[in-house]
């Protein structure tokens, strides 16, 4: 099999445990991923849960990168619209500096919360001055690749150090062909959120346009997965699996896991005019050869070569045995 597989991890809280417990656990996955043989191991970000204990995305890799030898650590992703682009670029290049070569930046579009915790986060930020999305990412590319010259009045520029010896790898996470022009324009690798938007139709298009204007170079896919011993088995993890959409006319939409979500996105929000809609998980899902069968018609029609995959199991010994399986066939198959 030619293509690589990476995690996505949220730090799941199983009912009854502490958060301190599902951090530990984020841990023990990171350090069994690189045994399995994953590439990468990306933390997500998320606000205001109980039910996710993964805030601060930075913090985590420099736990794991400490704790494990080789494989990549990184965020999928940093929400760029809470933050100084400034600050992210610090924060990464120290990272960096502490493990040259293993440290991946993601940044994402999404707030990663509800409109409570999105409020807080950019509490006294004026959006006059904070620019657009496109913008702020301008800025963080500019602070992660600093002009090598230097000169009498070096002192007076500003730079985001430490200054790493070898730099992040820079990954946009997006599902639109506006963000593969943007990736591509500032030469950041793309990757497609199929685990939240499975339309094929829309990944050709993001891919094409991608590959088009990076002159060829290909980008990640996240999917979510759901492996199990039997058919039947992997049906029987996802048959209470939920998602919605709540569209915001003249606003942003979220996809959230749960009506309840979408409810308190709408009040959080006080939106008026909106519609929540109940989604068809986008997941591949079956035994550990069902589903890389499905990952290899992807990398064959899509020209895919790394995917990044995600599990919506938070049950522990469920999620770890999936994980295992999916890494151990695609070792014996390679």
């Amino acid at each position: 099999m030619a293509y690589r597989l990476s995690l996505l991890d949220k730090a799941p809280v199983v009912e009854g445990e502490s958060p301190g417990a599902a951090l530990q656990r984020t841990l023990q996955l990171a350090q069994l991923a690189e045994q399995w043989g994953y590439h990468r191991f990306w933390l997500a970000e998320h606000h205001n849960t109980a039910q996710l204990a993964s805030p601060s995305p930075e913090l985590l890799i420099a736990w794991i990168i400490a704790q494990t030898r080789h494989i990549r650590v990184g965020s999928g992703g940093v929400m760029l619209q809470h933050y100084s682009p400034y600050k992210v670029a610090e924060n990464f290049n120290l990272l960096a500096s502490l493990a040259p070569g293993r440290i991946d930046l993601g940044i994402g579009k999404a707030p990663g919360g509800l409109p409570l915790s999105t409020r807080a986060l950019q509490l006294g930020v004026q959006p006059s001055e904070k620019g657009s999305f496109a913008e702020q990412l301008q800025l963080l590319d500019s602070w992660l690749k600093p002009d090598s010259h230097s000169g009498a009045d070096d002192d007076e520029r500003l730079h985001a150090t430490p200054l790493p010896s070898r730099p992040v790898n820079r990954f946009l996470l997006g599902a639109s062909e506006e963000s593969a022009r943007l990736a591509a324009s500032l030469g950041w690798q793309l990757v497609f959120a199929a685990h939240l938007n499975g339309d094929r139709q829309l990944l050709e298009q993001v891919l094409g346009t991608y590959s088009r204007l990076s002159n060829g170079q290909r980008a990640l896919v996240a999917v979510q997965v759901v492996v199990a011993d039997s058919p039947a088995g992997a049906d029987l993890l996802v048959a209470n699996l939920r998602h919605y959409h709540v569209a915001v006319k003249n606003g942003p939409g979220v996809n959230v896991a749960s009506l309840e979500q979408a409810e308190r996105y709408v009040r959080q929000g006080g939106y008026r005019d909106y519609l929540i809609e109940p989604r068809t998980p986008s997941l591949l899902k079956g035994t550990a050869a069902q589903v890389h069968a499905q990952l290899d018609a992807l990398h064959h029609n899509f020209g895919i070569d790394e995917f990044i995959i995600d599990t919506p199991i938070s049950e522990p010994v469920a999620r770890h045995h999936s994980l295992a399986l999916l890494a151990t066939h695609h070792l014996v198959a390679a």
